[in-house]
């Protein structure tokens, strides 16, 4: 039936997401403050590492616009398992030199996985609806590799030995995902109609691009530094604990934003979203445990929300232009993420803080939320 044939393409696509992104992208963000405890990694080094996956993740986005012989199915394929590996070589005795190279490997395939399992089920099945499922599974991916890495290390095991374990949680999952695409031969023959469901022009392609940018810059310091952030500032918080609330509040605020973006438009739901992240961002400024913690959950609840609204916005705007609308805001959002580590390392150099560092990137997405509301006639709804 057509029904379960769309369930089961919609759940492939998420837990592509779920290893390629949620585990195999963030789950770093988990183990830096064990990987410096051991010695296989200074703060600098984390930086630098974190930096490369985020370039590793441009570059994955940049040939993802390339159009390839490969169909989207089979680079998701390639993505999953290729991730899956990189977890596992994390998982032996490497040089920091070596940890940076995988983290940009890894990075790359993040960004092949983004955009084929979007592409794959938005434009080669037409699943325009299951938006919110997708793009869910990052924040699943979180909080299921939070947990594992909370559970190894009560258990006091190394961190070499939680990415094997890792990599192992990721194998029947992606097994799952792929058995499921490759049962699926449907020739989707749906009519385009969804791209004319928008009531109102959204964003222009290069504000669309700009803002996403901006978005990427905005959360990535939270996004990298927030168990190092808790560790430091307050070590009787579960760090851990902290990014699993982080991914926690990610998987159904995808579902929140979807329905705000129908109802108010690209505009008004960017703009909103963009100045309750950049709260968030800045939370931690206050220095109070609760104050990380609600930074977890305003930021956890609003990043993949950005990426909810704007991805299906590119989807409305990509059979207008001449080139991957989706890889090309996979780009941007990648530069910004690039900038984000950088800047942080360098002043938490001269400081010893990531205060100043949290301060400018909470500008830049009040800046994005500026830009997105600056657009005439963004009024109406988005049809259901």
């Amino acid at each position: 039936m057509q029904g379960d044939r769309d369930l089961a393409a919609t759940i492939a696509a998420t837990l592509v997401l779920v290893v390629g992104m949620g585990v195999g992208r963030f789950a770093f963000t988990g183990l830096y403050p064990l990987m410096i405890d051991e010695g296989q990694l200074s703060v600098s080094g984390g930086s630098y590492a974190a930096s490369a996956n985020y370039a590793g993740y441009l570059v994955g986005a940049l040939l993802a616009s390339v159009r390839l012989l490969l169909s989207s199915s089979v680079l998701c394929q390639l993505a999953g398992v290729a991730t899956m590996l990189t977890l596992a070589a994390l998982g032996f005795d490497l040089p920091s030199g070596a940890i940076i190279a995988v983290r940009g490997i890894s990075g790359a395939f993040s960004a092949i996985a983004m955009v084929a399992a979007s592409h794959w089920l938005i434009h080669d099945r037409h699943q325009h609806h299951a938006v919110p499922t997708l793009y869910a599974g990052v924040g699943l991916g979180i909080l299921i590799s939070a947990e594992a890495i909370a559970l190894g290390s009560a258990a006091k095991l190394g961190s070499r030995t939680i990415w094997l374990g890792l990599a192992g949680i990721c194998a029947p999952l992606l097994a799952s995902a792929l058995v499921m695409q490759a049962g699926d031969r449907t020739q989707t023959t749906r009519s385009e109609q969804a791209l004319s469901d928008w009531q109102g022009p959204p964003l222009g392609p290069w504000r669309l691009i700009l803002v996403y940018g901006l978005a990427g810059l905005g959360y990535i310091i939270t996004a990298t530094y927030l168990p190092l952030l808790v560790r430091t500032a307050f070590p009787a918080v579960g760090p851990v604990q902290a990014w699993a609330l982080f991914g926690l509040a990610a998987a159904p605020s995808c579902f929140l934003w979807h329905r705000l973006h129908l109802q108010f438009g690209t505009s008004r739901s960017l703009a909103l979203n963009l100045s309750c992240q950049a709260v968030g961002v800045g939370l931690p400024l206050l220095h109070l445990p609760m104050a990380y913690l609600a930074s977890a959950a305003v930021v956890g609840g609003t990043f993949m929300g950005v990426v909810t609204i704007a991805m299906a916005a590119g989807r409305h705007l990509a059979h207008r232009g001449r080139f991957n609308m989706l890889a090309i805001m996979t780009a941007s959002y990648g530069s910004g993420q690039i900038i984000g580590p950088l800047i942080a390392d360098e002043l938490y150099s001269l400081t010893a803080s990531f205060d100043t560092s949290l301060l400018l990137v909470a500008i830049a997405l009040f800046s994005g939320a500026v830009l997105s509301w600056k657009v005439r006639h963004d009024t109406q709804p988005v049809a259901s």
